[in-house]
C-alpha cells in the first residue's frame, strides 16, 4: 500500500534521511520508533508533502507522491494527526470535524460526526466548546477525529499519546485498537513500545536517518538487547 524506497530528505543544508526505506500493506498496523531526533517526523512529513525528498521514492498504491503538494496526497486518502494536535483554537469541536470533511478514500461506510462522537464520546458532550477550550487529551481526540473525518484510507499519527495522562493514553490507545479491527491501515510513530505492541503488526527502528531494524513487534518485545541498544536512552 506504501513504499518508501531509499529516501534521502534535508532541512536546508542538513541531511536528515539517509537511504530509509519502509513498506506496508492494506489494513496492517506499522510502528516507526526511534530515539528523539532520529528522522521519524521528517519521515512523515516527506510521506504528507510537507517536505520533498530529494533522492529516492515514494509511492501510495499505484501513485508516486513525491512530487505532490500535500493537499493532492489527502486527496489520495492519506489522513495525518500531527505532533502537537494543530486543532483550530477558534472554532468549535463541531466545526473543526466538518471544516474539512470529505470522503477522500471512497469509503463505502464514510466517517461522520455520529461515527466519530461514538468513538469519542467526550466530543459529543463538547461538542460547541471552541478547540483552545479543551483539554490536551480532548484536543488529541479532535485530531485523530478531524483526520477520520477525511475517511482516510491510510491514517498516520505522529505521537499520538505524547505528554497524556496515562488513563487518557489508554482510552485513546484502545480507540486505535477499533480502527484496527475495522481494517484501517494505520502508520504509528512512537517511543513506547509496550503501548505499542498491541496494536502494532510490524516495526522500524530509525536511527540516524536510517533504518537499523525491521520485524515483527513480537521479536522485537521479545529480546531485551534489541530493545536496548535501539530505544534504551
Amino acid at each position: 500500500m506504501l513504499r518508501l524506497d531509499a529516501i534521502e530528505s534535508s532541512y536546508g543544508q542538513n541531511q536528515v534521511l539517509f537511504g530509509t526505506t519502509l513498506e506496508m500493506r492494506q489494513g496492517e498496523v506499522v510502528a516507526l520508533m526511534g530515539r528523539n531526533g532520529m528522522g521519524k517526523t521528517t519521515t512523515v512529513n516527506n510521506i504528507v508533502g510537507l517536505l520533498r525528498p530529494h533522492g529516492g521514492s515514494i509511492h501510495f498504491e499505484d501513485r508516486q507522491l513525491d512530487s505532490l503538494p500535500p493537499h493532492r496526497i489527502t486527496k489520495l486518502g492519506i489522513a495525518l494527526v500531527p505532533e502537537g494536535r494543530q486543532v483550530f483554537p477558534t472554532l468549535s469541536v463541531r466545526e473543526n470535524l466538518v471544516a474539512t470533511a470529505a470522503n477522500h478514500g471512497q469509503l463505502r461506510e464514510r466517517w461522520t460526526l455520529e461515527r466519530v462522537y461514538e468513538l469519542f464520546p467526550q466530543l459529543f458532550e463538547r461538542r460547541s466548546h471552541m478547540g483552545n477550550h479543551l483539554s490536551g487529551g480532548e484536543q488529541q481526540m479532535l485530531a485523530i477525529g478531524r483526520a477520520l473525518m477525511l475517511c482516510p484510507k491510510l491514517l498516520i499519527l505522529d505521537e499520538a499519546t505524547e505528554g497524556l495522562a496515562p488513563i487518557i493514553r489508554e482510552k485513546i490507545w484502545q480507540c486505535l485498537i477499533s480502527l484496527k479491527e475495522s481494517g484501517l491501515s494505520i502508520l504509528l510513530i512512537d517511543k513506547n513500545l509496550d503501548e505499542l505492541a498491541p496494536l502494532a503488526d510490524r516495526i522500524y527502528v530509525i536511527e540516524k536517518g536510517r533504518v537499523v531494524w525491521n520485524g515483527a513487534t513480537a521479536e522485537l518485545t521479545s529480546k531485551d538487547e534489541l530493545r536496548l541498544r535501539y530505544l534504551g536512552v
